[in-house]
């Protein structure tokens, strides 16, 4: 291995009145850096001359009314050129401070608890993370989409940028990588909770865990490598600029530097948690504990501490006191230990821990590499005879087990007592109680005590799928003619477009603001397949003709093919609503009817109004569920546009939109293009709505709609359409446009550019491109 400088001590700040949470280095001023804490601050430290080694305060900043967790930095802009310090907090607010005042320029709300992770993209993108067990983007002060996914707090999150692709970490062992919005892949390795994510390359990126392991991660899913040194928990990962060596931190009180794949230096500290890291540019590394003290190192000799405070620093460390129990020293046995004549024979690898018996005290020591000698690191309390007995002391009382335990990243480590006779359930009920937190900690509590006094908990049986549709039929509505319409003009087939149109630096295709409809209809086939299907249809659903009559008029009515027809009536509305709750293997036909007759103003009213129109979408959302029949998803997609032709519908699918939209967008992975085009249509109609309206985080919706739609729909309609929805919503939207260049709107679409068949495709994707510049 190549030789490199130990880092030594450069300086020690007493900072902080509280544990230190989180650190990052500064954009500006050069070689500083932030630090926020549990005190409630947030303060930037500056490099004070180069005869001085130590920081100055330059700036604190407070806005959190509860302890402060994590920090990260946004990058300058043209309107922040100094760039922006984000803070998150046990008060479940993310704070925005500028470097030239105290008091935040603006405040994040929307997580329903603490914020512990954050992490920053281009374009002023803000990535947090919570115990709520979700994960957030924000942009331009708007929260743009929720992360929805994990099953217990989200710890960890972290930005890939060139991509639009986002990483999170979790208490429920996993790691999920998103993609505008949605959950690509999850990856699964880590034995217990995932505490710090950190990125080396557009490829790659690090995790830690609670289970004393880092991982070394490809995006596209594969474990390239895991690294162990720790012996408990690890808290948090920096990498070097050389995108290879790296450093963590954690519960064992040590920072450990890696140097081509391995453990190089071990420092430990007289603290028990070291909470957090960070990389200056000059390469001195930075770390926070729960002393309340920052600490700087430097492999820099020019920089480090004088003799005096390097002596000083390894005289507080080795008073420093060590329970065997909390895992520092690793799984060593306390009986039978060496005297102190076992100290002069060199340790084999840096950062090496022995324990000696130094009469009746028990003395842990760390070889240094650097120094060639056995530094003293603390005495182990308690001794040999404890562990002989093999049991602990805490608080006077002998107990199996004393273990550390961290919930949710409330502060520094909880002890909480167990003997193997002690019912586990009623054990975390009282630690619960004891330490003032909440109940719903229990089940995490509890296992976490069964699974470590080798109990163990059988997890649920995963639900089955639904089987996928797979009959057809010889009425296939809109396999053919359906489509026929669309022609030259981009959407309704009419003859006044001419891609010549495009010379004239017209852009003819977004925002497209009037709302696009499924027209084409064969009334004759709808009617002749629905009296078919009643013919064969169970007793108890069988129409009678007179129903039958009734809905063929209010087709006739609905599709305008003959004037003199006179409007639906109420009850010819109200026949349809019944009708279209027909088995699900003949409904289609009923649905069919449906989609024309909503386009009609009293029909669109009557089933679209207040009273009506959750029902309405309700109904055709359960049509459009995964498993369902291709034919019903694609009609009640299909109705679900043509609801957009009327102010009642329009009004109801807004009201609805989250709900529906996420229902549609599961429909990309069905391998039917009429259902992809339809869908295409329906965030296009969307798209239209929302063009010049401030709602940025239903815009964020449709972005995200759109982005994974196009990922899995090959139908080049269908792929035209969600082009124009793109553009129709980032068009005269500056933030929305940040927004679909963070989410990596441009590399995605651009293999569209060059598309010449049809060549709607290429000119409204190079108008898009142009647009996203």
């Amino acid at each position: 291995m190549a030789s490199f400088n130990s880092y030594k001590l450069r300086c020690s700040i007493p900072g902080h009145e509280m544990d230190v949470r989180g650190l990052a280095a500064t954009v500006f001023p050069e070689g500083a850096f932030v630090s926020v804490s549990r005190d409630r601050t947030g303060r930037v430290w500056v490099p004070n001359s180069s005869s001085d080694k130590g920081f100055t305060e330059m700036h604190s900043m407070s806005g959190h009314s509860n302890f402060v967790s994590c920090v990260c930095i946004i990058a300058p802009s043209e309107t922040y050129p100094r760039g922006l310090v984000a803070t998150g907090g046990n008060d479940n607010n993310i704070c925005v401070f500028s470097l030239d005042r105290p008091q935040p320029l603006f405040t994040l709300k929307g997580h329903k608890n603490t914020v512990c992770t954050l992490s920053s993209g281009k374009f002023g993108t803000l990535l947090s993370g919570s115990w709520d067990t979700t994960a957030k983007v924000w942009l331009n002060e708007k929260c743009m989409m929720t992360l929805q996914g994990h099953t217990a707090a989200v710890w960890a999150v972290a930005i890939l940028p060139e991509q639009g692709l986002m990483l999170s970490g979790s208490a429920d062992k996993t790691i999920k990588l998103w993609k505008a919005g949605r959950c690509e892949k999850t990856f699964t390795g880590h034995e217990d909770c995932v505490r710090d994510l950190a990125v080396i390359s557009n490829t790659e990126f690090f995790s830690c865990s609670n289970d004393t392991s880092i991982r070394r991660w490809l995006v596209t899913g594969e474990c390239v490598q895991v690294y162990y040194s720790h012996t408990n928990f690890i808290y948090s990962l920096a990498v070097f600029p050389n995108s290879q060596d790296f450093i963590s931190t954690g519960e064992d009180r040590s920072l450990r530097i890696w140097r081509q794949g391995e453990c190089s230096q071990t420092i430990r500290l007289p603290a028990q948690s070291v909470w957090c890291c960070c990389i200056l540019p000059n390469g001195d590394i930075v770390v926070g504990a729960s002393d309340g003290i920052i600490r700087v190192f430097t492999e820099a000799e020019d920089r480090m501490a004088s003799a005096e405070d390097l002596q000083a620093f390894e005289d507080e460390l080795s008073k420093a006191t060590i329970d065997p129990k909390t895992g520092d020293l690793g799984d060593i046995k306390l009986e039978d230990l060496p005297g102190r004549e076992h100290l002069n024979e060199p340790g084999n690898r840096d950062g090496q821990t022995r324990l000696i018996k130094d009469g009746q005290k028990v003395e842990a020591y760390q070889w240094s590499v650097s120094d060639g000698r056995w530094m003293k690191i603390g005495d182990v309390v308690g001794g040999s005879n404890q562990q002989t007995s093999k049991s602990v002391m805490y608080e006077g009382k002998e107990y199996d087990y004393v273990f550390s335990i961290d919930v949710n990243e409330g502060g520094p480590s909880m002890k909480l007592p167990y003997n193997v006779t002690d019912d586990p359930w009623l054990t975390a009920h009282n630690f619960l109680q004891k330490n003032d937190l909440s109940p719903m900690f229990l089940d995490q509590v509890a296992n976490f005590i069964i699974e470590n006094t080798k109990g163990h908990v059988v997890g649920p049986a995963q639900p089955a799928g639904g089987d996928p549709f797979t009959g057809g039929a010889r009425y296939i509505p809109g396999s053919s003619s359906d489509t026929a319409g669309f022609g030259a003009d981009p959407f309704t087939g009419g003859g006044a477009y001419s891609s010549a149109a495009l010379r004239q630096t017209t852009n003819i295709y977004f925002p497209k603001t009037d709302g696009v409809t499924f027209e084409q209809a064969n009334s004759s086939q709808i009617t002749a397949k629905l009296k078919e299907l009643n013919g064969g249809a169970p007793q108890e659903h069988k129409l009678s003709e007179e129903v039958l009559e009734s809905l063929e008029r209010l087709l006739l009515s609905v599709c305008g093919l003959n004037s003199s027809e006179p409007a639906p009536t109420i009850q010819q509305i109200n026949l349809l609503w019944k009708a279209s709750h027909w088995p699900e293997d003949i409904v289609f036909p009923v649905l069919d009817i449906m989609r024309l007759a909503v386009r009609h103003p009293q029909v669109n009213e009557s089933l679209c109004g207040e009273a009506e129109g959750v029902q309405l979408c309700n109904h055709l959302l359960n049509l459009m569920r995964p498993e369902g029949r291709p034919a019903n998803q694609m009609l009640a997609l299909r109705t679900l546009c043509n609801c957009f032709s009327g102010r009642h519908g329009r009004a109801l699918l807004m009201a609805q939109r989250e709900t529906v939209l996420s229902r549609a967008a599961d429909l990309a992975t069905v391998c039917n293009k009429n259902i992809h085009i339809a869908l295409a249509t329906l965030v296009l109609n969307y798209a239209g709505c929302l063009h010049l309206q401030p709602d940025l985080e239903a815009k964020a919706q449709c972005l995200s709609v759109a982005s994974r739609a196009l990922e899995t729909v090959q139908d080049k309609e269908a792929v035209f359409r969600l082009l124009v929805a793109l553009g129709t919503t980032v068009a005269s939207d500056q933030t929305a446009q940040d927004l679909a260049r963070s989410l990596g709107v441009s590399s995605q679409i651009s293999k569209y550019s060059s598309v010449s068949d049809p060549s709607k495709v290429g000119e409204c994707c190079q108008l898009l491109l142009k647009e996203l510049q």
